[in-house]
């Protein structure tokens, strides 16, 4: 009888939303309003209507859980981590700006500031310890000559952090190149080639891709067009040889 389906469905989950079902509810109603069964908790159809109301109520809440879980995954892939680009002076621009064509032909969003670890101290710890709240994933730090840039950011955060050795000075970038790569134990700094930003932003997307598949694809996809790019070259070299 689909009313008294209904009516035995709609009690079932009034009570059981008060927290108080009785299998006595059901039998009540079964009797009074629909016909005069007296078997009460014993009649079969009382029974099954609580047995499929109970699966039913099992497997909603299977579906509800899958879903919230389905949700929260979602949030966090939607929470694209930036990278932040520091340079210890406007010098290092027109190499670390290489940095910044790689990350947004990435698609990675980035912030790119000018700190020093020496002239301005404070302002470069305070945007190490609140880099993981404010949203970045990665630091890449350049620096010249003592090069202290990248090794007093890792200090202050537990990120990765991704130093670039500047080129020039006295020793002609050697001094930057051993300052941030020769860092203590327990405090570590990848560092990349002398000017090498490219490879810097590079490495910082295949950190942020361990967590984050579209990116992962991108880099695949990047590799791609490189092996492209070697196989057309070979074949340009392959028909010069053939003109000599």
């Amino acid at each position: 009888d689909p009313e008294m389906s209904r009516g035995l469905g709609d009690v079932y989950k009034r009570q059981e939303q008060k927290g108080n079902f009785k299998d006595e509810d059901a039998v009540g109603l079964h009797r009074t309003e629909h016909h005069s069964c007296c078997s009460g908790a014993s009649c079969s159809f009382v029974q099954s209507a609580g047995r499929a109301y109970a699966e039913i109520k099992a497997v909603v809440q299977v579906y509800h859980s899958f879903f919230l879980f389905c949700r929260r995954r979602k949030r966090g892939s939607d929470m694209i981590r930036k990278v932040a680009v520091i340079m210890g002076s406007d010098s290092d621009w027109p190499v670390v700006k290489g940095a910044c064509a790689q990350l947004k032909a990435l698609d990675i969003p980035f912030e790119a500031h000018i700190l020093s670890a020496h002239r301005t101290p404070a302002e470069a710890a305070d945007f190490a310890k609140n880099a993981r709240a404010n949203g970045f994933g990665v630091i890449l730090c350049a620096a010249g000559m003592a090069a202290h840039l990248a090794g007093a950011f890792a200090a202050n955060t537990t990120l990765p952090v991704i130093g670039i050795p500047m080129k020039g000075g006295a020793m002609d970038g050697l001094d930057a190149l051993l300052s941030t790569v020769q860092m203590p134990s327990g405090i570590p700094v990848a560092t990349v080639a002398l000017n090498g930003a490219k490879n810097a932003a590079v490495l910082a997307a295949q950190i942020l891709a361990v967590e984050d598949g579209e990116l992962a694809a991108r880099l695949d996809q990047a590799r791609t067009a490189m092996t492209a790019q070697i196989a057309e070259k070979e074949a340009k070299l392959q028909a010069e040889l053939v003109q000599l």
